[in-house]
This record gives structure tokens, C-alpha cells and sequence, in this order.
């Protein structure tokens, strides 16, 4: 899902990108450790993103055993690691990073024992960032020491936002002297107890922040369907428990759209049947509006652009924007991400007014979260120019 046009590629593995030759020089230090491991293993080459980015800590920490200029304030071998909190599943895990990083690196790194891989990964997996393009679509993980140092909020007064290899913290909120500054670690558009859950299982705590002290936002979020003959208490969290359990299974699988990168469009329209099968059943007790729905709304949406189903796509987004804008907190990235992808949806199927119009709403918050003068604003500055 890289737009690859125009990229600087590795001349040896064919299989590294990057903006630009400067950048692929800058990175020749630690791409070296992959380049020969990704000619040899080729197709097979397929360590994961936490093997790969613990990989290039070690050897980084090889090379610079003093602190890095992204660790004036806190060091990657000061994270916290929350060892003693693991079950055995994350445990098992961890052991299966760990078998992957010898067999994909045996030649090019020094290890430490099996305890103090145990505690790094476990670190890297608290205290990682996930990096996205302006769409939010995934492009890889990185970890940012001094940012790290962050308390999470569910209701958070700065956004971490990414240019380049740097990671740029911006207020959305006024902050006095003395206040702390929080931002936030998971998606927000979830109900309370979803959050709660997300937070314990990665992060191992439970938020105190005022969205989850009073739960001012929950009934909103879980809005039930005004029918004649109201549903019962007991439907409507048979109906929940059903919810949350396909967005489960839709966790546990690799990311679906990782998965049709690899294969044909038959999968993609057996993904888009379970998408509308699951938004059928839960209509019969939820509102569009409802959270649930938006985010089997959000899955269909994915696998229609990714069959460039225009039309589906759109369908889909005029849904969920505005549900999206009430739920999540002002200046949201995920408010501006569909905005985005609405506005290119518009200009792609020729409504160029309404193109337009979710431009600049994407721009407006972008503005703010990322900074005026940041590379995507201009870029899509250049689309509204061009159109």
C-alpha cells in the first residue's frame, strides 16, 4: 500500500523504498543489516514489523552505547517493560519474535540472552508508535524514547503526528504552566469499557481521565435503534458482545489489508460479505451512528477502495463522517483522514464542489495536528490547485 511512484528503491534487494536517494544514504547503516538477509531469503523474507524494528536497536545500541539524540530524557533501556504482567500468550509471543530475529539476522547481529531479548521486546510492545500516512494507512513502526515519556488520556491535549523520522507532539487544546501534557495511545472512538479493555490488555493500565470517569460520551456511541417495540436490555448486550467479538476476530487476523496485498479479488468480496452480513445482523438493534457499525462501515470501506469500488467507497464514508465528527475529539486525525479520503473520493467520480469542500475540512484540522507547513498539506493544497 506504499505509493511507490517515484521512490528511491535498494539496488540489491529490491525490496527497500525511500523518498529519496538522501534518504536511502542515510539509512545504508542500518538497511545493511537486512540488504544481504533480504537477498538470500527473498520471498521468505518476512520477519515482523516488532522483529525488524527491535533489530535495528540492537544495532544501534551497538554502535552509539551513549545515548541518541532521541533519548535526552529517557532511554529505550529505561522503557518500561511490564514484565511481571505478562500471561503466557504475550510470553509465547515474545519467544516467537525472538526465534524470528535469530533466524533472520544470525549473520548480521551480537545478542544478548534469551532474558534481555525477553524484556526488550517486551519494552519495544509498550512503548512503540505506530506511523501512518495522511489516509492512516499503516506504513511501519519506529520508536520516539522522549515521546514515549507521554501519559495516555482519552481525553488528550496534544497529537503526535510524523515527518519524515521525526515525530512532532502539537497542542490542540490550551495547556497552562504546570498542566500535563497527555496524549493518547488507542483509538478513541470506542464506548468506555472497550478503551479500558484495549488499555489493560497492551498498555496495563485502567484511564482515570474525565471521558472515562463520567462516561459522558458512551450513550452516544452505543445508540440503540427507536423502534415501536423497543429491544431488551438483554438483546441489546447479546447484540454488543456480538459486536466486539467480530471486531476481535478481525484484531486477531493479520490486518486484512496486508492479507489482500497477497491474494485475488475473490477474498476481498468474501471480506466485504462478512462487512455487510455483520451490519445487517446489527442493524436490527443499532443505529448508523452507533460505534459498532462504524467501524464495520470503516472495514467495507477499506475493501471497497482497495477493489476501487469508488461508488461503495463513498457510500460508506458519507456514513460514517459524521457520526465520526461527534465521536472523536476535536482535531482528530481520524476525522481528517475520511474527510481526505471522501474529498479524493468526490474529485475521483467528478463532483469537484463537493471534493473541494472535504478538502479544506481535512485541511483545517490538518493544519492544526500536523502544523501548517507540513508535506502533506501542501500536497493535497496541490490537488485542490489541480483540480
Amino acid at each position: 500500500f506504499l505509493r511507490k511512484e517515484g521512490l528511491s528503491k535498494c539496488g540489491r534487494c529490491k525490496q527497500a523504498f525511500y523518498c529519496n536517494v538522501e534518504c536511502q544514504k542515510e539509512d545504508w547503516p542500518m538497511h545493511k543489516l537486512e540488504c544481504s538477509a533480504m537477498c538470500a531469503f527473498g520471498q521468505n523474507w518476512n520477519p515482523s514489523e516488532t522483529v525488524r524494528l527491535t533489530a535495528r536497536i540492537l544495532a544501534k545500541q551497538k554502535t552509539h552505547p551513549e545515548r541518541t539524540q532521541s533519548e535526552k530524557l529517557l532511554a529505550v533501556r529505561e522503557f518500561e517493560s511490564h514484565l511481571d504482567k505478562l500471561d503466557n500468550e504475550k510470553r509465547e509471543l515474545i519467544q516467537n519474535d525472538i526465534a524470528a530475529l535469530h533466524h533472520f539476522y544470525s549473520k548480521h547481529l551480537e545478542y544478548p540472552d534469551n532474558a534481555a531479548l525477553v524484556v526488550l521486546f517486551a519494552q519495544v510492545n509498550c512503548n512503540g508508535f505506530t506511523i501512518e500516512d495522511e489516509e492512516l494507512s499503516h506504513l511501519g513502526s519506529a520508536i520516539f524514547p522522549d515521546v514515549a515519556l507521554m501519559n495516555h488520556s482519552c481525553c488528550p491535549n496534544v497529537i503526535v503526528t510524523y515527518k519524515g523520522t521525526l515525530a512532532e507532539v502539537r497542542a490542540v487544546k490550551e495547556i497552562e504552566p504546570g498542566e500535563e501534557v497527555f496524549t493518547s495511545y488507542i483509538d478513541l472512538l470506542y464506548p468506555t469499557e472497550d478503551r479500558n479493555d484495549r488499555l489493560r490488555d497492551s498498555y496495563f493500565f485502567n484511564c482515570d481521565c474525565r471521558e472515562c470517569i463520567t462516561k459522558e460520551k458512551d450513550k452516544e456511541k452505543l445508540e440503540i435503534r427507536k423502534l415501536n417495540d423497543p429491544p431488551s436490555a438483554e438483546t441489546v448486550r447479546d447484540m454488543i458482545k456480538y459486536a466486539r467479538n467480530v471486531i476481535e476476530e478481525f484484531r486477531r487476523a493479520k490486518h486484512y489489508k496486508y492479507i489482500l496485498c497477497l491474494t485475488l479479488t475473490p477474498l476481498a468480496c468474501e471480506l466485504l460479505e462478512i462487512c455487510e452480513l455483520s451490519l445487517d445482523k446489527m442493524s436490527a438493534v443499532f443505529e448508523d451512528s452507533n460505534v459498532y457499525m462504524l467501524h464495520m462501515m470503516y472495514q467495507a470501506m477499506g475493501v471497497c477502495l482497495y477493489v476501487q469500488d469508488w461508488e461503495g467507497a463513498l457510500r460508506y464514508g458519507q456514513k460514517i463522517i459524521r457520526p465520526y465528527s461527534k465521536h472523536y475529539p476535536s482535531y482528530s486525525l481520524n476525522v481528517a483522514s475520511m474527510w481526505l479520503k471522501l474529498g479524493r473520493l468526490y474529485v475521483a467520480l467528478e463532483n469537484r464542489t463537493a471534493g473541494v469542500k472535504a478538502l479544506k475540512r481535512a485541511i483545517a484540522i490538518m493544519e492544526v495536528a500536523h502544523g501548517k507547513d507540513h508535506p502533506y498539506i501542501s500536497e493535497i493544497k496541490k490537488e485542490l490547485e489541480d483540480h
